[in-house]
């Protein structure tokens, strides 16, 4: 039921999205450098790493400076990547992930092998179920960049206080991972663009 819900909400969202897709992608393309989507590897279900899309937002061999993204005025970031990721629509290649396989609309946020070769015991538990594109970690830390750029050590902060609360919250999911439970995290999500 999951996966059937999953296809057709993506098949939905692709077609309802592809117009403003199509100038996004003209955007990237003639505002820098580069190709139109980043792929970047992430870990997923059961530890097996997969190919993760986005809209670029980024000028090229962003990643050669460290895999966290520091705010807004990240340098890194092109003019066009500031607009698209404030309301997260970078985001929206993903649902092509959701119909590959490798993710669902709603679980854990995928990670890097960097920071999940840190993972405890009790927090691999998250690779028991398949990532997804929102969750409540999502939720939460909606402005993640923000409190990055705040910090004095991006990386620690991350390491050390977000990453584990992130797990945290994802024992909630983890707990009753139901399609009832993926409709409250969708339209907590929607509210949460809505209201950014």
């Amino acid at each position: 039921m999951k996966r059937a819900f999953d296809l057709l909400c993506s098949l939905f969202i692709l077609v309802l999205f592809f117009p403003f897709g199509f100038i996004i992608s003209l955007l990237i393309l003639f505002s820098s450098p580069g190709g139109i989507f980043y792929r970047q590897e992430r870990i997923g279900r059961n530890g097996v790493p997969f190919k993760l899309y986005k809209f670029r937002s980024m000028r090229l061999n962003a990643e050669a400076s460290g895999k966290l993204t520091v705010g807004m005025k990240d340098p890194r970031i092109t003019d066009i990547g500031v607009f698209i990721r404030k309301y997260k629509l970078d985001e929206f290649p993903q649902f092509f992930n959701v119909l590959k396989g490798d993710m669902s609309l709603v679980g854990p946020r995928p990670e890097v092998q960097e920071f999940v070769a840190l993972y405890s015991d009790a927090q691999k538990k998250v690779l028991e179920v398949k990532p997804g594109i929102t969750d409540y970690a999502s939720i939460e830390y909606f402005n993640e960049n923000e409190l990055l750029a705040a910090s004095d050590n991006p990386k620690k902060t991350y390491v050390e206080e977000i990453m584990p609360d992130k797990l945290a919250l994802n024992q909630k999911y983890l707990a009753n991972p139901s399609l009832a439970h993926d409709l409250k995290i969708i339209f907590m999500t929607i509210q949460k663009v809505l209201k950014n």
